[in-house]
């Protein structure tokens, strides 16, 4: 008998309190469909519903809890704040969805069976999905980039600002949110400008005219750096000449950041000083240049019939 059927057959007019007090119970418990072996009826799934909407409350909430408690902590990293924040949310999601089925009665093993049969199904139809799911798993256990690390993925530049189980946004240089695929992470090739040492080289090019004074010119880039309150002490900057071009010196200046975000900001920064530095040192930065030689033509002999007029 199904739905349909059983409600027909209840005659409204002739029903008191008690009967509508059965009819409810009834109403509650009549099986809707099942699950294996398992009769799911009305009641059952909104206690699953109930119980789903606790779990999720109770996963976002415990997530601000511990995002307060662990940021009070300044010991710990940003992104293993993070990490333990994402790994304890997603096991009460998970404890609280095999606790939900057990509760409301719900045979597991049923389930398997189900999503054994639709697994083939996933597997072509849903490769994606999976494939991004498993790769945010492994980003926030082997942790190759964190919440916070500046990044570069192809020809973006940013800073990491989530990692989800499908995806990971990062904050681009333009203040602008891109999704990256979490696969991206882990099958293609990543630079992470803050893993493990957050220390950063940095080059800085110049040239420098051959008329000179070498000695001068490295004086004048060591108190360059040496003046810049960004530049770390230790290690100390290096200078190196790199070689002679058409119409310069070329000059390198190596020096070593505490934070690879500041990285264009201190590079900008650097080549201002470098020319008023210069400029004060009266050290010339020379322009490319170019000799052009002209010089009259040869006059070649023109051939015209059997005569030659030179």
């Amino acid at each position: 008998m199904n739905f349909q059927q059983w409600l027909a057959k209840i005659k409204w007019e002739e029903m008191s309190w008690e009967d509508i007090i059965s009819l409810a119970e009834k109403f509650v418990t009549f099986p809707l469909f099942k699950i294996g072996q398992t009769p799911v009826t009305l009641g059952s799934l909104v206690v699953f519903v109930f119980l789903m909407a606790l779990v999720g409350l109770t996963a976002h909430l415990v997530r601000r809890i511990m995002t307060r408690w662990l940021s009070r902590r300044t010991d710990i990293e940003e992104g293993t704040r993070y990490t333990l924040v994402r790994v304890t949310q997603y096991a009460i999601v998970v404890f609280g969805l095999f606790f939900s089925f057990q509760f409301i009665g719900f045979d597991l093993s049923g389930l398997a069976v189900i999503f054994g049969l639709l697994s083939v199904g996933i597997g072509f139809g849903l490769q994606n999905v999976t494939s991004n799911f498993i790769s945010g798993l492994i980003l926030l256990l082997e942790r190759p980039i964190r919440v916070g690390d500046r990044v570069v993925v192809g020809e973006t530049e940013g800073d990491v600002i989530d990692i989800n189980i499908r995806s990971t946004t990062i904050r681009s240089l333009e203040n602008v949110s891109i999704i990256v695929p979490n696969s991206e992470f882990v099958s293609n090739r990543v630079v992470n400008r803050s893993h493990g040492d957050r220390r950063v080289r940095m080059p800085i090019d110049v040239g420098v005219s051959y008329s000179s004074d070498v000695d001068v010119v490295l004086a004048a880039l060591a108190e360059v750096a040496e003046e810049h309150p960004e530049v770390l002490k230790h290690p100390k900057p290096d200078i190196h000449h790199r070689g002679f071009g058409d119409s310069a010196w070329d000059m390198r200046l190596w020096i070593w950041l505490a934070d690879p975000k500041s990285f264009r900001r201190i590079r900008s920064e650097l080549n201002c000083a470098i020319i008023r530095k210069f400029r004060e040192k009266g050290v010339e930065i020379p322009f490319p240049q170019r000799d052009l030689h002209v010089r009259s033509s040869v006059p070649l002999p023109v051939e015209q019939g059997e005569r030659i007029v030179s």
